[in-house]
Parts: C-alpha cells; structure tokens; sequence
C-alpha cells in the first residue's frame, strides 16, 4: 500500500478549503455593496441635515427623511457587522481544517458548526439588508406621493 505524503494531505486540505475561499470573495463583494449603500445613506442625511440649517423656511421638515435615514443606517449598519461576522466564521473553518490535518485531530463536527453558524449569520444579514432596501424604496415612493400633493 502507497503511503500519503505530506504535500498530498495538504493539497487535499487545500481542495476542501477552496469552497469557502469563494464564498469569502462573496461576502467580500456584498460588504462592498452595503459599505457603498451605506456612504449614500450618510452623504443624504448631511446634504438634508445642511439644507434644514441654510434655509429653514424654504426646507420642508426634514425630520421624516433624516428619521427614515437613521433607519437605514441602522440597517444596513447590522447587515455589514453580520457579514463580517460571516467571513470571520468562515476564515475560522479554514483555519481549523489545516489545524485539524497538521494536528491530526477531528474537527469535522467544529467545522460543520462553525459553518452552520456562518451561514445563519449571512442569512441574518442578507434579511436586514432586504429590510433596508425595502424601506429605501418605500421612502422614493411616499416622497414622490408628497411632490404630486403638494399644490404648484
């Protein structure tokens, strides 16, 4: 019988550690996506903040905005500490693959929880960030609903 060479149970440990790299370079992209949803949020609340403290009679209140913006960034504020929290479970279970094959231990059962808990997290983010962009388009709406009310 041909015995397994070192360079063979890595390069093994490395086929296993493939799925999740890619799905790493996944939450890579959404926590792009939301950190830029994000800096929108904040650029519109200092424009609206700025508008309210040159012109306070010509500005209609901007409290409703600036409260449905706060909202957002609540939002969208979890959905990114969700995803960060996913990729570190995920860089966990990569590391503990290789831990497990150089200290030949059984880390299957960790690893599987680790990842259970990641993909419950990533769940939990991409919820808040749905909530986020439903309240966004909600917002476009009702304010294109007060510009058809308003008389002129």
């Amino acid at each position: 019988m041909i015995q397994e060479s070192p360079i063979t149970d890595i390069a093994q440990i490395i086929e296993l550690a493939v799925a999740p790299v890619f799905l790493l370079s996944g939450i890579g992209a959404m926590l792009a996506v939301m950190t830029n949803r994000l800096s929108r949020i904040v650029d519109r609340a200092r424009r609206v903040e700025s508008e309210a403290k040159t012109d306070p009679a010509e500005t209609p209140d901007p409290d409703p905005e600036i409260e449905l913006l706060s909202r957002r960034a609540k939002l969208i504020g979890l959905s990114i500490g969700l995803c960060t929290v996913t990729a570190l479970l995920v860089s966990a279970v990569i590391a503990i693959l290789f831990l497990g094959a150089f200290l030949t231990f059984d880390a299957a059962v960790l690893v599987a929880l680790l990842f259970i808990a990641a993909m419950f997290a990533f769940i939990a983010a991409l919820l808040f960030f749905l909530r986020e962009v439903l309240l966004a388009t909600a917002g476009l709406r009702f304010l294109r609903r007060a510009q058809l009310r308003r008389p002129g």
